[in-house]
């Protein structure tokens, strides 16, 4: 027997958009970083719209640059934790803007990199706009010399 409503591996389940649905563009994005930070990929994807707009405009990889939906961030993303072993943020600060549905995040993370045991450590800017409680864009400024520099090698 045949689902009424197919689904996909990558498909925001009801209850995460309704979880987030009242809550602030700021609030959103803190749960977003909550999500990854606990390396959660699979949960952090699951924030996002179908149709997401994810960029990484520094990216070193020109293809990994601009990735649209969910799943393509979700592949793109979803071996991070057994690449990079974030194991704490010494920075976190959230600001609303005039704009009620987004959200600009000024964060750092210190760990490692697993497959060579660099030091990890990256300061991030990141903008996030969500619409029905979910992403729909989301834009991270980092630096790629310190990303190349601490995997020397290693394969995101």
């Amino acid at each position: 027997m045949k689902p009424d409503h197919p689904t996909s591996d990558t498909a925001a389940p009801a209850h995460t958009q309704e979880a987030g649905k009242g809550l602030t563009a700021a609030q959103l994005l803190k749960r977003s970083l909550d999500t990854f930070l606990a390396k959660d990929i699979k949960g952090w994807a699951e924030l996002c719209d179908e149709n997401v707009v994810v960029e990484f405009p520094f990216a070193p990889d020109v293809a990994s640059r601009k990735l649209v939906g969910r799943a393509a961030i979700y592949e793109y993303l979803k071996n991070y934790p057994s690449v990079i072993d974030v194991q704490r943020t010494p920075t976190l600060k959230i600001v609303a803007t005039d704009d009620p549905s987004m959200a600009i995040a000024e964060w750092s993370v210190s760990g490692r990199v697993i497959g060579n045991g660099n030091p990890y450590e990256m300061s991030y800017a990141t903008f996030v706009t969500f619409k029905n409680g979910l992403i729909v864009n989301y834009r991270e400024y980092w630096n790629p010399m310190a990303f190349m520099a601490a995997m020397s090698g290693a394969k995101f």
